[in-house]
């Protein structure tokens, strides 16, 4: 079952291809956590004047940070180095839909935190099956903390929409975001579509 909000499930072969290269994958991994705390961390400064929002950020943000240690113990125990990476194209591709001035702006980026935290579940539900312990088991735990980061950022979501009906564009962006999932990519990455 997806979770909430997706469209489309994960191609086969992308999973193919990550249990493959589950190395590169798993530095892709630590990326994604820092990312989704600096994310966190930016909303708060963007919306000060929400506080319950705010609070709740500020707890998910220390929570993507002990997954970004936890990742990157995980790389040392495995023997996985630290490099660069340039980031891929998905969370670009779907930042560049979404509304730059206010109020759909707030409501926009809390859908799209919804999304790409309902694709990490999905995708660590998928590795956690076909990867070898410790990787498996440390993809089943954190699949339990993605589904409660997206349902978060929905919560989030309903606040800033103010009582409209925001399941609408939420559709619009998930349709991207299955776009995005299921067409060709150079890259392998955690959110990449189908190994060209």
């Amino acid at each position: 079952m997806m979770p909430a909000g997706l469209l489309a499930p994960t191609p086969a072969c992308w999973v193919e291809a990550a249990c493959a290269q589950w190395q590169d994958l798993l530095l892709d991994h630590a990326y994604c956590e820092k990312k989704a705390a600096s994310t966190a961390v930016a909303l708060i400064f963007a919306y000060p004047e929400c506080a319950r929002q705010n609070l709740a950020l500020a707890r998910l943000a220390r929570e993507e940070l002990r997954h970004f240690e936890q990742v990157t113990r995980m790389m040392g125990r495995l023997g996985v180095p630290f490099r660069r990476l340039h980031p891929g194209r998905y969370a670009s591709r779907l930042r560049a839909a979404l509304y730059t001035h206010e109020p759909r702006r707030r409501l926009d980026l809390m859908l799209s935190g919804a999304l790409i935290e309902a694709r990490s579940c999905e995708r660590f539900a998928l590795l956690s099956t076909r990867l070898p312990d410790p990787l498996g088991g440390f993809y089943a735990d954190l699949e339990r903390a993605e589904s409660r980061h997206c349902e978060l950022y929905l919560e989030l979501a309903a606040d800033a929409a103010a009582g409209a009906d925001w399941r609408p564009r939420l559709a619009e962006l998930a349709a991207l975001e299955a776009e995005l999932i299921v067409a060709p990519d150079d890259q392998l990455r955690f959110h990449s579509g189908s190994p060209a």
